[in-house]
């Protein structure tokens, strides 16, 4: 499981420095002017054009989305699905999301974002909550696609836009979906495993392939990504399948399946596992095995402390860093445009994706995750400040740290 209480204050660092860029901004009494990208609309206000490749770590482009602020109406409400299945909603999500609803000039008054805690019952009743005093854009992320349609269905009636965030609600009728491109994130846990596999010296892998929750559309997307990955190894036979598990977000669920599957299969010597907070508890129950460093390929994602403590000391692979500040932005930017009754530019909204029970292609942000390992830590999770390197070297792990050129 992920220590929260330890990463929590990675995160209190972060934002603590996108407060003071917030609050640098909103002292001033002048409103940003538009890029040079920017066109006028019918009521003469500038419209500004932010692209993908504008959005970084610093939020600066936010800024330029003030000028919609005043031109839209109703609150904008962030509803987000858990703290179990990923414990980025709390530290990463929720504070992204409110920096840069602040930067882009919303007053706290203007926006909210809560929690659903893992109910369904609860995520639709915030939608509801929200509507009710005054919200007219909801940036979701669902549980699952039954309440995501639910509570698109809800705010059709009512009038309100929809963004899906992170997950796509299939079946579902919002009006853009922004996230990383997840088929490549799966992409990348595949060609990750290769690579660890030959690295580590497993001349016949012995694969269990693992999957997240069979009701989140993402686990299908990752799954289709790593799947088509391993496909020619199996179909040589130079990878072996064993066993195979439902799959779960729930990470003792996960650590069950496992402990099921390698009692029923001695044999497996390695697994595709979808995200770092799986991977922990059986990464643990491995070590409990006696299984050795650098022998019994694991994969992740997520880029949690864990997770790149289990990569540093030689039982994970590596993972895949999704910078959340990114897709924060994203989401935030599509939400003024259609809080000002705006038409997002095509520099934003870079893509599209199906939605598989209605066909329907939907209008997209996709950003690019990374695969992040010993080599390049330094130059990803650490430059950003996701982790803080004085949270990750700590204990046996500053060795490693040390060895992979990580400095405290």
């Amino acid at each position: 499981m992920i220590p929260v209480a330890k990463k929590g204050a990675a995160v209190a660092s972060v934002s603590l420095a996108l407060c003071l860029a917030a609050a640098g901004c909103s002292s001033s009494g002048s409103s940003s002017t538009a890029s040079s990208g920017s066109s006028s609309s019918s009521s003469s206000t500038s419209v500004p054009s932010i692209s993908v490749s504008s959005l970084n770590r610093t939020m600066s482009a936010m800024s330029e989305l003030k000028p919609l602020a005043p031109i839209g109406k109703g609150n904008v409400a962030v509803i987000l699905p858990d703290t179990v299945t990923s414990a980025r909603y709390t530290e990463f999500d929720a504070p992204y999301l409110s920096q840069a609803l602040a930067l882009a000039g919303l007053s706290t008054s203007q926006f909210s974002v809560v929690n659903a805690q893992g109910s369904d019952a609860t995520e639709l009743s915030d939608a509801q909550e929200a509507i009710t005093k005054g919200a007219s854009v909801l940036i979701m992320d669902p549980l699952d696609s039954g309440v995501g349609a639910q509570i698109e269905t809800y705010a059709k009636s009512h009038g309100v836009k929809v963004i899906d965030y992170d997950r796509l609600t299939l079946g579902g009728s919002r009006s853009y979906y922004d996230s990383f491109n997840n088929v490549q994130v799966g992409t990348l846990i595949g060609q990750g495993f290769e690579a660890c596999a030959t690295a580590w010296h497993v001349s016949k892998p012995n694969v269990l392939v693992m999957k997240g929750a069979p009701t989140d559309n993402n686990a299908t997307l990752f799954a289709q990504g790593y799947d088509a990955v391993l496909a020619s190894h199996f179909s040589d036979k130079s990878y072996v399948q064993v066993g195979s598990a439902a799959g779960t977000w729930d990470p003792p669920t996960a650590e069950s399946e496992f402990q099921q599957q390698y009692t029923a299969h001695k044999n497996i010597n390695s697994a595709v596992v979808p995200n770092d907070e799986n991977a922990a508890p059986i990464i643990t129950y491995l070590q409990r095995q006696k299984i050795k460093p650098d022998t019994f390929p694991i994969t992740g994602q997520d880029a949690t402390l864990v997770g790149l403590q289990n990569i540093l000391s030689g039982y994970q692979c590596g993972t895949v860093y999704k910078p959340i500040y990114l897709e924060a932005q994203a989401a935030v930017a599509l939400a003024m445009y259609l809080r000002a009754g705006k038409t997002p530019p095509a520099s934003l909204v870079n893509g599209s994706t199906k939605d598989s029970q209605t066909g329907a292609s939907v209008p997209s942000v996709l950003l690019t995750p990374t695969w992040v390992t010993k080599t390049n830590m330094n130059s990803t999770v650490i430059a950003d400040q996701f982790v803080p390197a004085q949270q990750l070297c700590v204990g046996t792990y500053a060795a490693d740290c040390k060895a992979a050129g990580i400095s405290v």
